[in-house]
This record gives structure tokens, C-alpha cells and sequence, in this order.
């Protein structure tokens, strides 16, 4: 038996997993200053496209950290068409096309409006792609350590510290020691069985396939048009061909019998002669899961360990993304000694709801995607009357049903945290928070609507590290109250004074206090005498 290595490495959080959710976490601990070792057992970053797009929000978040126009560039062209399709094969008309804009054309869009939207579009980025690139810019970063081939083996943890036993590259063991653990290591996390966190919901839905395929003049020859996603109207497999931001290659997934049927379906799909090469299959199985609660103790859990969706409307990445973000200021808080200790605390609260709505969300879409494809008949393919009459059916369902993996900025970025314990309560119910469509709002928990200032900058970017109180319509309410609060216990606090019209009638109130992941915490149109418990709540001490 190996002889464990008793050398122990200290850090202020160790983060287990070096996929997206926990890149974006070492990135934003890292540029806050934050010593942090962040471990992966794989010896390279992941050679698998898995998911292909940052949506709105998180690529907001990659604005906030300064890489949105990194990712921008390493993804795919910003003026390439988003359109979806449906149709009997890649060489056919489309039954149905749903234009969606290119980054470019949205990007131009959002310039044009001031109404509260996104700040960013969407962007469309292989894993493969994407991991190398955050990792590369993390790696930079002094205060985060990074080390691939080493694995997580067992940890215990007590009232100040966890310590962690890795193993390297298979071979001798080392410890960790750390203030925290962050457990993004996936869906089999070692991190959540350990603590005996269990998931809820619906597992081992349906095996499928995907394979990767490089073919280098599909993109350019399909007759019906350049897009991102193609589904191919032929049952009982229903082959779904997804680009990848090199245009090159493509994903197929199907519910083929074998590996190699993949490559046929691929033909079949493609209708029409090109060369193309079949690089990698892989099996993977369908859940609709969510932790009971995501974490215990010094101890969390993040991304898929948390939660697990089928990944139609891309709300598995992307829902770590914001977990990343949640937690990051929330243990740099704690770990400079003014967050309380609800306030930590609140990231499961907070979380756990989100993970649950969108594993429901993606429960919708799966639901509509079964229901346009339960329409199929194999008259479908043929040139009669009824062939006509069963297209138009397949046509009009899809129409419908996919919006509900196309059409959803509401759940993507409208989330709200409704029931937090470092979030100012206010009478009522407030809006839908599950509106799949995003409505603008600054009720307490919401994410801040982005606006244009008058000099032509974006709001958000205005905006601090930390806490920041807007003052908007020209108010001369002072906050030197709350100001001195935030000071006594050491908390970060700007004060920002917002001209113009626009965000005083977008926001409408006053004032509005915004915490560093871009949600309200308060506002009001004056600030209440006992101003030290707004400070003592939304830092998690009351």
C-alpha cells in the first residue's frame, strides 16, 4: 500500500474540479485576492465538446471578470447565424426555421435599446474550447494554484479548517488543508457522496449517444441555411446535429444501438455526399436531479454536483456559472472576516431553489421536445396529401415547443432569490420570478436590469467589487449612516450618483443597494434611521 505523503499545502479554498463552474470560481477568487488551489484528477482539460454555449447571464458574469471579448473571440464568428431548424434531412427545405440573431445582430440590438434587457448576448463555445481558456487565464492569476492529476480521495473537516487527502496521478497521497472546499467536480461528485448530500428528482431518464464528427464543408453547403442547430425529423431516433464554434465539427445525438451506428445515422441525416470523420462517441444518460442542499459545514457543493438537467436550453453550465458567482464573494467575504455567518450560509439557500427551478425548466423542455416528436409518422417523407397534413402538424408543435429551449431569458437571467436571509423582504409577492420571458425589475433578490448611462456606458461596469448604493434621480439622501455601518464592519461599500432620466424610471426608486454578484439587496426612496440593519443583514449578521 502507498505510503501517504504527510506535506500539507495550505490554501483558503481548495476547489475540486477544474470544469467550467470550477474555473469561473478560481477566477473570480483569484482576482479577489483569494489563495486558492484548485484540483483535477483528469491530467488535461476536457477533449469533449459536452456544452456549447455561454447564454446572457453568464456571459454578463464574464463581463464582471473581464473575459467576455476572450471568449467572444475563441468562440464562434459574432456574425454567424443562431437560426434552428427542423427538417427531414441536412439536404432538405426546412418543415420549420427560427431565426435567432448572431451575436453581432444582437449585440447591435441591445446598443439600440435602453429598456432594462441583458447587457450581453449569448455565445456560442465548445467545452473543449473554453475550458483551455479559462484555465489559461487562471493559471496567471498568484494567488491560485492549479494541478491537474490530482485526485480527491476523502476529506474531514472541523469548526476552522478542512483537511483533504488527494492522491497524485494516481500514485502518492498528499493533504490539503484549507479554510474551505468547494466541491465542481461533477456528476458523480466525490465531494457530495462524502457529505451524504442526496439527489431528488428523476435519474437514469434515457441512455443516448453523441458523437463528434469533423466535417469541413457541411457548414457551407447546407441548402437550407447556416445555423446552429438541426433537428432531423426521422423517428424512432430523432437525430439532433449541433455546430460547434469551429464550424468544422459537429455533435450528433441520437439513441443509436452502438457506437458505430453512429456514423450511419450521420450519413442518413446529411443526405448528400461530403466526406466527414467520426472522431469520438460517447454515451451518456438523461437525469432531471438537484441536491437536497448544497452543502454542510465548511464544506459546498457547486454545478453539477448540485444539480443535473438534460441539457436542452443549456441550463447545466450555465447554472453553475451562477453558483460559482453566488459562492466566490460570499467566501472571500467570510474569509476577510466581515461576512456574518448567514451570509455563507445563504448560498444554499439561494442556490437550491435556483437548481430546482431549472431542472424543472428543463423538464418543460423535454416534455415539449417528446411532444413534437410523438406527432411523427413516417408519412411524413412522402409526397401525398397526408405526408402534407402530418408535416404541418410536426411543423406547428415544434414551432411551439422548442421556444421553450430557445426563447427562455427570463429563466436564464430573471431569476430571483425570494426567500433569502441576506435579502431585504419586502410586502407582497413581487414578479414571477419563473417567467420564462425576462421582465426588468429591481424587487429585492433580482439581478440589477442593466442601463445605459448618459455618457454611453453600461451601468454595470460602473460598478465595484463590492457593495454599491446607487443614487438615482438627482436624491440628496445622504447614506452616511449606512456608509459608517459598512465601514465599523469592514464591509465594502460605493456610492455611486446615477444621472438621467431613464435609470431613475427604470428603477424607480431613489436608492438601490447592489451586492457584488449584480443582485439587489434594498431600496427605498429614503434610507430608513436603523441604516446598521441593512448592513448587519445583507453581510449576513443579523
Amino acid at each position: 500500500m502507498m505510503e501517504k505523503t504527510k506535506r500539507a499545502m495550505e490554501a483558503d479554498v481548495l476547489i475540486v474540479g477544474a470544469g467550467p463552474v470550477g474555473l469561473t470560481l478560481a477566477l473570480d477568487l483569484g482576482l479577489r485576492g483569494v489563495r486558492c488551489t484548485l484540483i483535477e484528477r483528469n491530467s488535461t482539460t476536457i477533449q469533449l465538446p459536452k456544452m456549447e454555449r455561454c447564454n446572457a447571464r453568464t456571459m454578463e458574469i464574464y463581463r464582471r471578470l473581464r473575459i467576455s471579448e476572450r471568449v467572444r473571440d475563441a468562440g464562434l464568428p459574432r456574425h454567424a447565424p443562431m437560426d434552428v431548424f427542423l427538417a427531414l434531412s441536412m439536404a432538405d427545405s426546412p418543415l420549420v426555421h427560427l431565426p435567432c440573431p448572431s451575436v453581432a445582430e444582437a449585440t447591435a440590438e441591445i446598443a439600440a435599446r435602453n429598456d432594462g434587457g441583458l447587457l450581453e448576448p449569448y455565445q456560442l463555445i465548445s467545452q473543449y474550447t473554453l475550458e483551455p481558456l479559462l484555465r489559461s487565464i487562471v493559471e496567471t492569476l498568484p494567488s491560485v494554484t492549479v494541478r491537474f492529476g490530482c485526485e480527491l480521495i476523502s476529506f474531514t473537516q472541523d469548526a476552522s479548517s478542512v483537511s483533504a487527502t488527494v492522491q497524485i496521478n494516481g500514485g502518492a497521497e498528499e493533504t490539503i488543508c484549507a479554510a474551505y472546499l468547494a466541491g465542481c467536480d461533477g456528476a458523480s461528485s466525490t465531494v457530495r457522496k462524502q457529505l451524504g448530500i442526496h439527489l431528488q428528482g428523476d435519474g437514469n431518464i434515457r441512455k443516448l449517444r453523441q458523437a463528434l464528427f469533423r466535417c469541413d464543408d457541411l457548414y457551407e453547403r447546407i441548402p437550407m441555411g447556416k445555423g446552429r442547430h438541426y433537428h432531423i425529423a426521422e423517428g424512432p431516433l430523432f437525430p439532433f446535429l449541433i455546430l460547434q464554434d469551429s464550424t468544422r465539427h459537429w455533435t450528433l445525438h441520437a439513441a443509436a444501438s452502438s457506437d458505430g451506428e453512429m456514423a450511419e445515422i450521420f450519413r442518413k441525416s446529411l443526405a448528400m455526399p461530403i466526406e466527414f470523420e467520426m472522431l469520438s462517441v460517447n454515451e451518456w444518460t438523461q437525469h432531471l436531479l438537484c441536491a437536497e442542499r448544497y452543502g454542510e459545514g465548511r464544506v459546498l457543493i457547486a454545478g453539477d454536483a448540485a444539480h443535473l438537467v438534460i441539457p436542452m436550453g443549456g441550463l447545466g453550465m450555465n447554472t453553475g456559472v451562477g453558483d460559482a458567482i453566488d459562492l466566490s464573494w460570499k467566501l472571500a467575504a467570510s474569509l476577510a472576516g466581515w461576512g456574518g455567518p448567514q451570509l455563507l450560509a445563504s448560498y444554499g439557500a439561494e442556490r437550491q431553489p435556483i437548481g430546482v427551478r431549472n431542472v424543472k425548466a428543463s423538464r418543460a423542455a423535454m416534455t415539449g421536445r417528446l411532444g413534437w416528436r410523438a406527432a411523427y409518422e413516417p408519412s411524413v417523407r412522402e409526397n401525398t396529401p397526408e405526408g402534407e397534413a402530418a408535416r404541418k402538424r410536426i411543423a406547428a408543435l415544434f414551432d411551439t415547443e422548442q421556444r421553450k429551449v430557445t426563447e427562455i431569458s427570463g429563466i436564464e437571467a430573471g431569476y430571483r432569490y425570494t426567500n433569502s436571509p441576506v435579502i431585504w423582504r419586502e410586502k407582497g409577492d413581487g414578479p414571477d420570478p419563473d417567467n420564462p420571458r425576462y421582465i426588468p425589475t429591481t424587487w429585492p433578490g433580482a439581478r440589477l436590469p442593466h442601463v445605459w448611462l448618459k455618457d454611453g456606458a453600461a451601468l454595470h461596469d460602473r460598478l465595484g467589487a463590492g457593495y454599491t448604493l446607487l443614487r438615482l434621480g438627482g436624491t440628496r439622501a445622504e447614506p452616511v449612516r449606512l456608509a459608517q455601518a459598512f465601514h465599523e464592519i469592514h464591509a465594502p461599500l460605493d456610492v455611486l450618483d446615477v444621472e438621467g432620466e431613464r435609470p431613475r424610471d427604470l428603477y424607480q426608486f431613489d436608492l438601490v443597494l447592489v451586492r457584488p454578484d449584480l443582485h439587489v439587496v434594498w431600496r427605498g426612496n429614503e434610507l430608513p434611521t436603523d441604516a446598521e440593519t441593512i448592513a448587519a443583514l445583507c453581510t449576513g449578521r443579523a
